[in-house]
């Protein structure tokens, strides 16, 4: 784990100005990936209102790290006025709202261009911009669920399994906005004009999935949960239990991995690997090994070879991995272990983390710093909060 420090690391997009207008998950995240590259992101958050949900207290929601935070009233003028002035001064728009709820505030799209025509507008929802779904509500749980990405997920027999919210939320969802911002930026460097980027989930989620459907389609993948070759159908792909009540991750897929994993374990004469209808003799004969010994006597056994097998650690344990502490894959910023920004960059290195602010502890500062010449108007007459 890698301690935090005060470098000069400044990142990729240094200089470029976003706008977020406060959400919850995918849009924070896309928010969160642009700040870890260096650029300036400004959190416009609502005032807070009795039962909103709050995933962790301020000081804890990595989500909203490097950036500052200002709260404005969008309801009011004056505070609807501020926003699309900073709209106005920014490179990028970022708004989670279901589908025509910016419009009716009066920050959509139009508005924003009337302003600033080469802003580029990145919306993200679940369902999309349209479709008889569109203003429905969801979650990730929900957008997995239709674009089949849950019916894949799980064992043979079994119910679907759920992968948290990491495939919806963040892998269809904000990583899927992040990449569609960055290319509208790419384009509007030479047209000038901005656009909107229409970041749905279900088709994040669902190109995700393309390498399944090429091969569903070939025939070479089942519409059946745990009997394919990457879903813990196959025997040397799939989680065995250690003595000790803990995981070992098996990924021999290859001949020559599955011949250092057959030596390893001590295994001969075993049921043929590409017969299907041996698979569950080959598993027991894995599992039956694995289980004689812990993870710790696995993993000194398996060190340095091709065997592609791992332990399953915990979130707590993965950061003092050897390879992940190595590379500083996680980092300490304020006593607060995470993941450290990715990915890298040879000559524009990211900047180091920096805690999540109280929402609207950055009021008055940040909006006078992006040129907001009215903020002791917008405080007195509420239309802002500084905290």
């Amino acid at each position: 784990m890698t301690p935090a420090n005060d470098d000069d690391r400044s990142g990729p997009l240094a200089g470029l100005r976003v706008v977020e207008l406060t959400g919850l998950g995918p849009a924070p995240f896309a928010a969160m990936l642009l700040a870890d590259m260096g650029a300036e992101v400004l959190r416009v958050e609502r005032p807070k209102t009795a039962g909103a949900f709050e995933p962790a207290s301020a000081g804890y929601d990595l989500l909203k790290r490097s950036r500052r935070s200002v709260i404005l009233d969008l309801r009011h003028p004056l505070g609807l006025a501020a926003a699309l002035s900073l709209a106005e001064r920014a490179d990028v728009l970022i708004e989670g709202f279901r589908p025509g709820v910016a419009e009716r505030l009066g920050i959509g799209p139009e508005a924003c261009w009337e302003r600033n025509p080469a802003l580029v507008y990145g919306r993200m929802t679940g369902w999309g911009q349209d479709g008889p779904w569109a203003g429905a509500a969801g979650h990730d749980i929900s957008y997995l669920a239709v674009t089949g990405a849950l019916h894949a997920f799980g064992r043979r027999g079994g119910p679907p399994q759920v992968p948290a919210n990491l495939v919806g939320d963040f892998g269809g969802g904000g990583t899927y906005l992040v990449m569609g911002v960055l290319a509208a930026l790419w384009e509007a460097g030479r047209s000038g004009r901005g656009q909107v980027v229409d970041a749905a989930i279900v088709d994040g989620v669902a190109s995700l999935s393309t390498m399944l459907h090429g091969m569903l389609a070939a025939g070479a993948w089942h519409d059946e949960r745990g009997v394919n070759f990457l879903d813990t159908g196959y025997p040397p792909y799939d989680v065995y239990p250690t003595s000790d009540g803990k995981w070992l991750a098996v990924g021999a897929l290859e001949d020559k991995f599955y011949a250092e994993l057959l030596v390893a374990l001590g295994l001969t004469d075993v049921p043929d690997r590409d017969d299907p209808q041996a698979w569950t003799r080959l598993r027991a004969r894995i599992a039956a090994v694995i289980s004689g010994r812990t993870r710790a006597e696995w993993e000194a056994i398996f060190d340095g070879t091709d065997a592609c097998v791992a332990p399953v650690l915990s979130l707590t344990e993965a950061p003092d991995h050897p390879q992940l502490a190595a590379r500083g894959t996680f980092v300490e910023v304020d006593g607060v272990v995470q993941p450290a920004p990715a990915p890298r960059f040879g000559r524009t290195p990211s900047p180091t983390p920096t805690p999540p602010t109280q929402p609207g502890q950055d009021t008055s500062v940040a909006l006078a710093d992006w040129g907001i010449e009215n903020v002791g108007e917008l405080l007195e007459a509420r239309a802002a909060v500084q905290t």
